[in-house]
């Protein structure tokens, strides 16, 4: 059933939390750290993977309550990965610096204590309390404010029993060094040659010459911020170059997908001047999607290209794809429906899986969906194609047939001269090839550090090496392409194992103490389910207002997705308080099945609370 009561951390069945167990530890200054260590904290484990952009947005919503609770919990990030290639712990150092994680995380390539804390989804945070029990658990991002005021519980339970400890954690910061580029992610090239970069991990965007080298000036202060003054980034991504009468007419040449910020931002090239031109800086939740430019929210937008007369823009955030009419000021919906997965049609019924590179063309808008490795275009007709990519769960390096090739989380799509396009295949380390004509996949280049986008300069590819911090040309003159006969990976991350027939899916949310859900404007909840195959679910599909809901799945499918988006809105239950705080809890999870006789026949899936 769906529990609606208030989340309270006095639990009549506590339930101790498992041991922290996984391959090593980073920013502990090479020390291991045990539970036992850390009893009289207060315990925040942040289950993430590096790939993931809800799992990035949660790193950002965490750093305050890291600040304000310093002195009593300890936040630890649980790296449980995706893709073969996080579980280099190479790969998952750069990370770490990357997204300027300021507290342990322990590397756990095996999922050995996501599987021992019972995880279905990427993030969820674990709450335990100083004398060691889990007491509250949460999916997805969004959950700051009911972790603060379940702390705030915590904290005054414990100070009264005298078990809580204040004092500083296990945290020891790393080293850093100094590149003149700091995980840059994409490249354009000038009407006058040089070339725009966005330096990500610098906040700025950076102009070099043609060399890619020599540092022209920079645009930006370098410290994280999103005023206009100055002016300040935030990890910017994407960068697009208006067409010249386009630009006359704006005010600025460039537009910069600042994703962090949730913004887009105009750059004039002439005067260095950076101009707010989408976004209202808030991370899109709920509202509309449709309107005055910078009075709609944005979701982390990775890349922006100009097509069809507009910017289009690959909101990562919520899977999905928006236009930017910089004459009109405005912003609209341009495909996707923001549930993740690979689904072709009509633009508007289309599923996309955290889109981070567009290129256009004349008659095409090539992407590059990462979460599902997938390379696919968008016709004049507004019909979203699949060239390569099996879906959320499946990649590899693999060449041929395309419709046997696999990429691994590509981030970025560059159109070559020839009408072919070079893939920036990121967590391969490769440059791969498509061409349209006959269907096939090639490698153009490997050994390069986290490719995240590319650009053509006198006739060469000249590639953003991100996890080098670097500009690099990997293909000579003359080179002949690769055929790889690789491995095909899927996630190690086990799948639930259901069984065909009725099974109850169940969405678990408690509001936060102080806060009951919100009625007022009509149902406070929200449960969208679909699945891929489409007929795994003989019943159950579809939208309602309620958290639970009675699914029949197919005999004779073995193995399966559900997608299922969940949302619940609540605000302060106090009728004395004249404007009350509301918050809206959005998750949307993948959750891969196996149908077996003997599986379960309820599925729990956490939003909120604890599951009873």
């Amino acid at each position: 059933m769906l529990t609606v009561s208030v989340t309270s951390v006095k639990r009549s069945a506590r339930v101790r939390a498992p041991e922290l167990v996984g391959r090593g530890w980073l920013n502990t200054g090479d020390k291991d750290v045990h539970l036992k260590d850390l009893r009289g904290k207060i315990v925040l484990l942040d289950f993430w993977t590096f790939c993931c952009i809800n799992c990035l947005h949660v790193l950002d919503e965490l750093r305050p309550l890291e600040e304000e609770f310093a002195d009593v919990l300890v936040t630890i990030g649980v790296h449980s990965p995706k893709f073969v290639h996080e579980a280099d712990p190479d790969a998952l150092a750069a990370a770490v610096d990357r997204y300027e994680v300021h507290h342990p995380v322990l590397d756990d390539p095996e999922l050995t204590t996501w599987q021992n804390y019972a995880v279905k989804a990427w993030p969820t945070l674990v709450l335990i309390d100083p004398e060691g029990y889990v007491v509250h658990v949460a999916a997805g991002e969004g959950h700051a404010e009911a972790l603060s005021r379940v702390i705030r519980e915590l904290v005054k339970e414990h100070d009264a029993k005298g078990t809580l400890h204040r004092g500083d954690g296990p945290y020891t910061p790393p080293e850093k060094q100094h590149t003149e580029l700091r995980f840059p992610s994409k490249v354009v090239v000038t009407p006058q040659g040089t070339l725009l970069v966005a330096d990500a991990a610098n906040h700025s965007i950076a102009e070099l010459e043609a060399d890619g080298e020599t540092l022209i000036r920079r645009f930006g202060t370098g410290q994280r911020g999103r005023s206009d003054a100055g002016p300040e980034f935030s990890e910017p991504s994407g960068i697009a170059l208006l067409p010249s009468e386009i630009a006359e007419q704006t005010g600025y040449h460039a537009v910069v997908a600042d994703t962090v910020n949730h913004l887009l931002r105009g750059l004039n090239l002439d005067t260095g001047e950076v101009t707010t031109v989408a976004g209202t800086g808030e991370q899109w939740r709920n509202g509309p999607t449709e309107g005055p430019a910078t009075e709609i929210d944005l979701s982390s937008p990775w890349d922006v290209a100009w097509w069809d007369g507009k910017v289009i823009i690959a909101m990562a955030g919520n899977h999905t794809l928006s236009a930017f009419d910089p004459i009109a000021h405005t912003v609209s919906r341009y495909a996707g429906t923001t549930v993740e997965g690979l689904n072709d049609g009509p633009a508007s019924e289309a599923f996309f899986a955290q889109t981070s590179g567009l290129a256009a063309t004349e008659d095409r808008l090539w992407l590059v969906d990462s979460e599902t490795s997938a390379l696919r275009w968008i016709d004049t007709d507004h019909v979203v194609h699949t060239a390569i990519g099996k879906g959320l769960f499946d990649f590899g390096h693999r060449d041929g047939d395309a419709d046997q090739a696999l990429l691994q989380h590509p981030l970025g799509v560059t159109v070559l001269g020839d009408g072919s396009v070079a893939i920036a295949d990121t967590y391969n380390g490769a440059i791969r090839r498509y061409d349209p004509e006959t269907g096939q996949v090639s490698t153009l280049a490997d050994g390069i550090r986290e490719p995240s986008g590319a650009a053509i300069v006198d006739g060469k590819l000249v590639v953003v090496a991100s996890a080098a911090h670097r500009l690099e040309w990997p293909i000579s003159p003359g080179d002949n392409e690769q055929l790889v006969a690789g491995k095909a990976h899927q996630v190690k991350r086990p799948p639930t194992i259901l069984a065909p027939g009725e099974v109850e899916l169940i969405v678990v949310f408690q509001p936060p103490p102080g806060q009951k859900l919100d009625e007022r404007y009509g149902p406070s909840t929200r449960l969208e389910i679909t699945s891929s195959p489409p007929e795994l679910l003989v019943e159950g599909a579809g939208t309602t207002t309620t958290l639970s809901r009675r699914l029949v799945l197919a005999k004779g499918i073995d193995m399966g997705v559900l997608h299922v988006v969940a949302q619940a809105a609540s605000c302060d239950d106090d009728p004395s308080i004249e404007h009350p705080a509301c918050r809206l809890t959005r998750q949307d999870w993948g959750v891969p099945i196996r149908m077996d006789e003997g599986g379960l026949r309820r599925l729990p899936l956490m939003l909120g609370g604890m599951d009873d």
